[in-house]
């Protein structure tokens, strides 16, 4: 061997493996990161292309669950049953993807998974949503079309409704289910837009739930209502929330309502003055008597509605038309021309004797402000004729009655313009008939005051000055509560009342007050209740900030604290109710009363546990 070459050689004589020069070791790696590298890629590929699918699954789903209702709407009914299948076959195609082996293993991954669990339990809210609601509900609705529903002369089909009704419950609870599941899914934690499509899937299945509840309710007790088993009378009674009293305002004219196998027909028009005073008092209990009892509510129509609890006028109407007719009527019904403005809105302008046209936009103008200045009898006075003014308000309710009993261009939007009257509480219904009266007690039409524990603040406003002066109020609502630590909690209620009467002449009915109380032209003078939570004690009550008495009682159970307001024209003023509160179970209700105006509400009370 020659000496200058290296001995390469192990003992044993064996070569060793040559060693990975450097550039070569650089190669291996290269080609490992790149593995993964590509990898990677293909997983956020994947992800990327799954995740659009999903999106794209999703949205499909929503455009078609939209068309299936739109078509429904519109008499397609083979449209609308194959936007429904559609809809559902996008949802399932969702879900699939979002419970793919990949997306489960990622939402099992703590502190990374909240967001695709988040979306995987929606996909499976939106699946139940498509199968056990869209298409049973599509279904039933091929028998409950508007165009199908409502008839000629605005009559209802009645029987298809009755037949809808077991469906629609199974339907209702269905959706109710999917709202609560809703409620728990997750939250996503470090991906606001996922947090913000849960929160818009919340919101929707709880309206997809109070529609069906509230269409159920009507399958059940409509038939029978509008005459389905025989003739039905009602007494409907038109409120002028221009001056107010608890269930909306002063009950200024009234009429009956014939109900037969669908069809309405109105057969009195009446005004207040026409029902007279010599009737024997109704028994509402003590409670009733002791808070309502000196203004003689249930033999003085004026004052028969001052209870925020809507059956009370309604026994009280019916007893009423009992002494004055000798009929009994099977139930009561109330509306306002806010009402009458969204009805006018669906069904178009109505026209009056001498031409003037009566539509949604002067409606409530014409029958709150303008009217009491338009018919003046005493111009040094300025003394208005009562007589005429209730005349014209009586032609224009009998127009308007008359336009829904015709043809009905689009029964939807007058269908939705009843449902959000019905929503601000402008339409109350009251039935005589017990089975019937259980069901609407506990919807918005029922307008009761409820019997429950449940954290409640009630602020009812009755006009104390004989005047209109409510046309002009402006309401702001608050309700604090403390937490839910001790057996009791301190809680405040806040009502801030602007007088925005104009600088206007107007007649004594409008801007004065009792001849015992006199105060300058455009001042209101309220008596304002709080029907506070069951079992709270007023600690303090306060008109900008100084202490007021008040006046106590009692109503199915809260107690009510009223006090006496005045407002100058042009001023604000604030009443506080300062309250010692039991830690109730239940989200707090604050109710509004049907005014003109859309009062701002504001709720900061913690939801307490059972």
């Amino acid at each position: 061997m020659d000496a200058k070459s290296p001995n390469n050689s192990h003992s044993d004589g064996s070569i060793p493996a040559e060693a990975p020069t450097a550039p070569r070791r650089w190669t291996v790696r290269r080609r490992v990161l790149t593995g993964v590298g590509v990898a990677a890629v293909a997983v956020v590929a994947w992800f990327g292309f799954s995740a659009w699918q999903v999106q794209h699954n999703l949205t499909g789903a929503r455009d078609n669950a939209q068309l299936a209702k739109d078509s429904l709407l519109d008499g397609d009914t083979e449209g609308a049953q194959r936007a429904a299948a559609e809809a559902r076959e996008r949802a399932e195609g969702a879900q699939d993807n979002l419970h793919s082996v990949p997306w489960s293993s990622l939402a099992a991954v703590p502190g990374v998974g909240a967001p695709f669990e988040s979306a995987q339990q929606m996909s499976d809210v939106v699946v139940g949503l498509t199968r056990d609601v869209l298409t049973p509900a599509v279904d039933v609705g091929v028998a409950l079309s508007p165009r199908d529903l409502i008839g000629e002369g605005g009559s209802v089909q009645l029987q298809p409704l009755r037949d809808a009704a077991p469906a629609l419950q199974e339907t209702s609870i269905a959706a109710r289910n999917l709202a609560t599941q809703a409620q728990g899914i997750r939250g996503a934690g470090y991906v606001g837009l996922v947090d913000d499509a849960r929160t818009e899937l919340q919101n929707q299945t709880d309206d997809v739930a109070k529609l069906l509840e509230n269409t159920t309710i009507g399958a059940k007790v409509l038939p029978a209502m509008l005459g389905l088993d025989g003739p039905r009378s009602y007494f409907l009674a038109f409120q002028t929330n221009a001056e107010a009293r608890a269930t909306g305002g002063l009950v200024g004219g009234y009429s009956v309502i014939r109900a037969s196998d669908g069809k309405l027909g109105i057969e009195k028009l009446g005004k207040n003055t026409e029902v007279s005073y010599d009737k024997r008092p109704l028994d509402l209990g003590p409670d009733y008597k002791s808070m309502y009892g000196n203004y003689n509510p249930s033999v003085d129509i004026r004052n028969s509605n001052l209870s925020s609890h809507f059956p009370y006028a309604g026994r009280i109407w019916q007893s009423m038309w009992a002494q004055e007719s000798g009929e009994q009527v099977d139930g009561a019904i109330a509306t306002d021309p806010v009402a009458l403005s969204y009805v006018l809105a669906a069904v178009g302008p109505v026209t009056l004797p001498d031409g003037e046209v009566v539509d949604a936009g002067n409606v409530v103008e014409l029958t709150e402000s303008t009217a009491y200045t338009r018919f003046i009898i005493d111009e040094a006075n300025y003394h208005a004729d009562n007589a005429d003014r209730k005349e014209y308000l009586q032609t224009i309710a009998g127009k308007v009655v008359e336009k829904m009993t015709g043809k009905i261009e689009s029964p939807q939007r007058l269908l939705d313009a009843v449902g959000r009257a019905a929503g601000e509480r402008r339409i109350a219904v009251w039935s005589a008939h017990p089975e019937e009266q259980a069901i609407l007690a506990d919807t918005t039409l029922g307008y009761t005051v409820p019997q429950d524990p449940a954290p409640y603040a009630g602020v009812v406003i009755n006009n104390n000055g004989g005047n209109k002066l409510d046309y002009y109020l402006e309401r702001e609502i608050d309700y604090t509560a403390g937490d839910c630590t001790g057996d009791t909690r301190a809680t405040a209620v806040t009502v801030r009342l602007t007088n925005n009467t104009p600088d206007t002449k107007f007649p004594r009915i409008v801007a004065g007050t009792f001849k015992d109380k006199p105060l300058p032209y455009g001042t209101n003078l309220a008596m304002v209740s709080l029907l506070s939570t069951n079992g709270a004690t007023l600690t303090k009550a306060s008109i900008d900030g100084k202490q007021s008495f008040a006046i106590q009682g009692k109503e199915l159970g809260h107690p009510i604290f009223t006090v006496p307001v005045t407002i100058p024209k042009g001023a604000t003023v604030e009443l506080r109710y300062e309250l010692n509160e039991p830690t109730a179970p239940g989200a707090a209700r604050v109710p509004v009363q049907p005014l003109i105006d859309d009062p701002k509400v504001t709720v900061n009370a913690p939801v307490c546990g059972g």
